[in-house]
């Protein structure tokens, strides 16, 4: 017989009945629902109604791949099945359902990592007649009632707001991790007055000179500065400038040449740096900068053991960019998706024509550097709705062959109204300090998005292609 380990990936799923035996999944999947009941007993007590939606729908590909099915009677067409109840749930608020909820399946043909599956749990809400601090209030409330109790802990009653512009300058991440400090400065001023051309030329090309204070890190060898510097250029850096704080606070660097003594002491009383600390930069477009710096900062945190996982910081981060340009695509696209309202005060910005300055009214709840949940206010005007389809470059009958039923709807008039929805089983992991959501699944997938327990996906009878009218060609992989 073959030994079970929990390093033996693929036997471990093959044999999935069995592992189920070990009390730590056990525990996790008793844990997932009583966290579940705990959930619906929050929903019902707050006056909303559970309503399921379809999971055979329309496919309308804005986000990821949907996962396609066949259909029989109506030969060359598919279903899809939902990456989220997004516009069914919209329906029902057209349809005079005042607040719904739902745990619901979702599907997402993408790649895989520790934190997604390619079907995953959803709990789904929306309410009408609400605004973003309507939504965030009630699941202030759900964190408290909810997430405390199930796991015996007191979180803050209001969850503190971040917008998103904060969240990137101070931490390089639209999700930061709250835990420890590590705040990131922008130094692009004092880096334009110095003789460094690196610097300098960014700052001129309107890119930015980002820097962190990394405490009780002078002692970081060469090695771990060239490790550094290799985990940075990942996320697009070109290279990492470092500068040590010695006794009586002098700053000790390799190109202290190109700095004025009053240069160098600027940038480490901008950081925040005390003797005994390291200091480090990354210059280039603030984007690259922002998160290249952002992802440092974690990697800086996991070496010095500052993720405490008993610790747990929830945030809001508000005020996304509504649109952000692709370069693949050549065009612009919602960050959120295309149903997403604007910020009150940039709606005639947007109808203006003006996207790259437009902000929308979505959030996210964000745990330890988790984004556990995530929502918006929805589009209620027709003519806005049109506006935004307009920006992402879709043409009326683009609009008519990918949103019609859900288009025609707003025509009969819609209350204002928005949700979120939380992961499940990226909540549950989360909050029990756990990175792989695959331990709170009773039968998940593998990295490839297949079951070797039951070796799905599989081949089918010839006659049940043949009833679907389908044939299958696949080319020869070398």
């Amino acid at each position: 017989p073959k030994e079970i380990s929990r390093e033996t990936d693929d036997l471990r799923l093959q044999y999935r009945y069995l592992e189920l035996r070990r009390p730590w999944i056990q525990k996790n999947l008793m844990l997932k629902s009583r966290f579940l009941k705990a959930v619906y007993d929050f929903f019902y007590s707050h006056g909303f109604e559970n309503v399921e939606t379809p999971c055979l729908c329309k496919s309308t590909p804005e986000g990821a791949r949907d996962y396609l099915v066949p259909s029989r009677v109506n030969p060359g067409k598919f279903y899809a099945l939902p990456q989220s109840p997004q516009q069914y749930k919209q329906l029902l608020m057209i349809a005079g359902m005042d607040r719904y909820f739902q745990v619901a399946k979702c599907f997402r043909d993408e790649d895989l990592r520790a934190d997604r599956q390619p079907e995953f749990t959803q709990i789904d809400v929306e309410m009408s007649f609400v605004d973003q601090d309507d939504v965030m209030e009630v699941f202030d409330g759900f964190v408290t009632d909810v997430m405390g109790k199930v796991w015996d802990f007191t979180p803050p009653r209001h969850i503190r707001r971040m917008k998103y512009a904060e969240a990137m300058l101070k931490y390089g991440s639209d999700k930061p991790d709250l835990r420890f400090g590590l705040e990131i400065h922008d130094v692009s001023e004092i880096a334009a007055q110095s003789n460094f051309g690196v610097f300098k030329n960014v700052v001129a090309a309107g890119g930015k000179v980002r820097g962190i204070a990394a405490k009780d890190c002078v002692d970081f060898t060469r090695k771990q500065i060239d490790d550094l510097t290799t985990h940075v250029g990942r996320y697009g850096a070109k290279g990492l400038v470092w500068m040590r704080v010695k006794e009586n606070d002098v700053v000790e660097t390799q190109v202290s040449k190109f700095f004025t003594t009053e240069q160098l002491n600027a940038f480490r009383d901008e950081v925040g740096a005390k003797c005994g600390d390291m200091m480090f930069f990354i210059a280039g477009p603030e984007r690259v900068a922002a998160t290249a710096m952002g992802q440092l900062r974690l990697e800086i945190a996991r070496i010095k053991n500052l993720m405490d996982p008993k610790v747990r910081e929830f945030v809001w981060i508000t005020e996304f960019p509504m649109f952000e340009y692709s370069e693949t695509e050549g065009r612009y696209m919602a960050v959120h998706h295309p149903f997403t309202a604007p910020m009150p005060e940039h709606l005639q910005m947007m109808l203006d024509g003006n996207q790259k300055d437009c902000n929308a009214q979505a959030y996210d709840l964000v745990l330890n550097g988790v984004e556990i949940g995530g929502g918006s206010i929805r589009i209620h005007d027709p003519k806005v709705q049109e506006k935004v389809f307009r920006l992402l470059g879709l043409t009326e009958q683009q609009v008519r062959d990918k949103f019609g039923f859900f288009v025609d709807a707003f025509k009969y008039g819609a209350p204002p109204h928005g949700g979120l929805a939380f992961g499940l089983d990226r909540v549950v992991a989360t909050l029990e300090g756990c990175d792989s959501i695959r331990d709170f699944i009773a039968f998940p997938k593998n990295t490839s998005a297949a079951s070797p327990m039951d070796q799905s996906p599989s081949d089918v009878d010839l006659a049940q292609l043949q009833d679907l009218h389908i044939s299958v060609n696949v080319a020869n992989k070398k």
